[in-house]
């Protein structure tokens, strides 16, 4: 069986989480948070550079042993700077798995709204925090998919699907 790594990228409060989980259970992989990363890590959490800079080391490790042993490694962070999604391929290429980018959308005003309802989460990213980084956000400039998490579930759902069957079509265009 053949590993893969699996970035889904985008803006606090876009729904990755929501995203990140359809592709896990689709695809039988393991999802591996930022969030939940950073409170194993840091209980305290401070929002440092060291701190995000140790949280991506540990995502990242913790991706390359999933996808080196043949499993379904799914990234779920910002991956708001290309630097981290060029890490993310090199891990890839230095395990010789296949990487796919999913980049996560939604319209401004769902966003606030779903930031301002939402409970019991390990995000700590506020309405401010989402601003910020989507004022500083480097575009994604490698091949990706993109989901709109704008509307209902069911239709995140039927993207993530199309998204997916995209992805394996690209794969057995590579592979033929």
């Amino acid at each position: 069986m053949t590993g893969r790594l699996i970035v889904v990228a985008g803006l606090p409060g876009v729904g990755k989480t929501t995203v990140s989980r359809e592709i896990t259970d689709r695809l039988d992989g393991r999802l591996i948070r930022t969030d939940v990363v950073r409170k194993d890590r840091f209980p305290d959490p401070q929002y440092t550079a060291e701190e995000r800079a140790a949280v991506y080391d540990e995502l990242f490790a913790r991706g390359r042993r999933e996808a080196a042993d043949g499993g379904v490694a799914v990234l779920d962070g910002t991956f708001r700077k290309r630097a981290d999604r060029d890490r993310a391929a090199a891990v890839a290429a230095e395990i010789g798995v296949p990487l796919d980018i999913v980049a996560v959308e939604c319209d401004d005003a769902v966003v606030e709204r779903r930031i301002r309802e939402r409970e019991g989460d390990e995000s700590d990213a506020d309405v401010e925090i989402y601003r910020q980084f989507r004022d500083r956000y480097e575009p994604i400039e490698r091949t990706h998919a993109t989901i709109d998490n704008s509307g209902d579930l069911a239709s995140t759902r039927r993207q993530v699907a199309e998204a997916l069957a995209a992805i394996q079509d690209r794969s057995s265009d590579t592979t033929d």
